[in-house]
């Protein structure tokens, strides 16, 4: 038996039992970290899923924040122009307010005429006068006729006028209030809009960064220079104010801007 190789030794029953369950352990292991591989993709998958429908919601609720800043704003554009067209018939009334102050001194003068009238016509019908003087003075008698109706006709416009104006500018009350509550409801309604959009984006975009751009993005609707500045005192317009123009309008007529021009549709 010499020069021949020993024959290798069988390991005892025990050990192979041993090996055997440890390949068996670790035969489960694998399987178990089979599946939990497969469970965390698809757990992946889902929140892939999740992250893309938050990103479209996120971009929607962004649209309809600029959406509605941009309508807010166009508001506020109109409401502006409306307040401006306002006080330039607020200048206006200023002048018609002259303008019937200067008739009622005419009228004081008138009637200072007429009194002097009365008793020069007292005075002719006690002293004989020649008879070729008659027709001259009966002429300076019509022409004092005359300028009398004109003034009364002033003193009636001038009445007719304040009624008129008394109207406006109760109507031009009524409207500053309304256009002034309109104003600060669109400034609350702003300034709701940023919160939600805000807090949305909050929601959908955790990035500190990203949100303080957004952020300083939508202050400026709200602090920049389409703000609607409006000071108007309502003191101003007294019940003698008009905004109709003395020459050639009919008593009564408000003039282009009428009252009910005024109106202005809320959002």
């Amino acid at each position: 038996m010499a020069g021949r190789h020993p024959l290798s030794r069988v390991p005892p029953p025990s050990l192979i039992v041993s090996h055997h369950r440890e390949i068996q352990g670790l035969l489960l292991d694998q399987k178990e970290m089979v599946a939990m591989h497969a469970a965390i993709k698809q757990e992946l998958v889902a929140a892939d899923l999740e992250l893309r429908k938050l990103s479209a919601t996120a971009r929607e609720i962004r649209e309809e924040r600029e959406s509605q800043v941009k309508e807010l704003y166009d508001k506020s554009l109109k409401l502006e122009t409306e307040v401006r067209a306002i006080e330039a018939l607020n200048s206006e009334h200023t002048q018609v307010i002259g303008d019937i102050q200067k008739l009622t001194e005419s009228k004081i003068q008138l009637a200072a005429q007429l009194k002097v009238l009365d008793t020069e016509l007292s005075d002719l019908s006690r002293v004989k006068i020649d008879a070729s003087q008659v027709p001259v003075i009966q002429a300076d008698v019509d022409k004092m006729k005359q300028e009398l109706l004109k003034g009364r006709a002033a003193v009636e416009y001038e009445k007719k006028t304040r009624e008129a104006n008394l109207e406006l500018s109760q109507a031009m009350d009524m409207k500053m209030n309304s256009l002034q509550r309109d104003i600060d409801m669109l400034r609350a309604e702003l300034a709701n809009t940023e919160k939600r959009a805000r807090a949305a984006a909050a929601a959908s975009n955790p990035d500190p960064g990203y949100m303080g751009n957004y952020g300083s993005r939508g202050m400026a609707y709200e602090g920049g220079p389409y703000s609607v500045q409006y000071s108007m005192h309502q003191g101003q317009l007294t019940a003698d104010s008009t905004s109709s123009s003395l020459y050639g309008r009919p008593p009564g007529s408000h003039g282009p801007f009428d009252a009910q021009q005024l109106h202005v549709r809320k959002g």
